[in-house]
C-alpha cells in the first residue's frame, strides 16, 4: 500500500500551522487538486472535534469524491482523517504539529489504496505526486496567512 510521511521544521507558530491544517472548509482555497470540500456534520465530544466530510478531489480529467471521519485535536494540535466512503480501500492521514523553537515541526503521514485496480494505476501516482506537494501547500498558505515575504 502507497504511504507518505515527512517532518519538517517551519517558521511559522504551531497554533496557526494547526489552524490551516484544521480549517478543512478552507481546503480548495489552496490545495490544487481540492476541488471541492463540505462538512457534513460536525460535533464535539470530549474538548475534541469530530467531523464528516466530503472532499472532491481532481487530477486532470479524473474527478473522485470521497467522504472521511475527521478528529481535531486543538490542545494537541493533532488533525486524524480516516475515509468512511469512497474509491479508497483504506486512506488514512495523521498531522502532528509541535512547536520548535521561534516556529513549529510539522509531522504529516499518509497510507493509501484504492479499491479499483484500474483507478489505482491511473490515478495512483498522480496522488502520489500531489501527497508530495501537501506540506508545502500548507506551508505556502502559512506564508499567504501571516504576510511574510520568507
Amino acid at each position: 500500500m502507497p504511504s507518505h510521511s515527512e517532518s519538517r521544521l517551519v517558521q511559522y507558530p504551531a497554533t496557526l500551522m494547526y489552524a490551516i491544517v484544521a480549517d478543512v472548509e478552507r481546503y480548495p482555497e489552496f490545495l490544487p487538486w481540492c476541488a471541492g470540500l463540505r462538512v457534513l456534520s460536525r460535533e464535539r465530544i470530549g474538548g475534541r472535534d469530530r467531523l464528516l466530510a466530503e472532499m472532491l478531489v481532481g487530477f486532470g480529467a479524473l474527478r473522485e469524491r470521497y467522504t472521511s471521519r475527521v478528529a481535531l485535536d486543538a490542545v494537541e494540535r493533532t488533525v486524524d482523517v480516516t475515509q468512511t466512503d469512497g474509491p479508497f480501500r483504506q486512506l488514512e492521514s495523521h498531522w502532528r504539529i509541535a512547536p520548535d523553537g521561534e516556529g513549529c515541526r510539522v509531522d504529516f503521514s499518509i497510507a493509501f489504496e484504492f479499491k479499483n485496480a484500474l483507478l489505482n494505476a491511473v490515478a495512483g501516482s498522480a496522488f502520489e505526486h500531489a501527497l508530495l506537494k501537501m506540506t508545502d501547500a500548507f506551508e505556502a498558505r502559512a506564508k499567504a496567512l501571516s504576510g511574510r515575504s520568507g
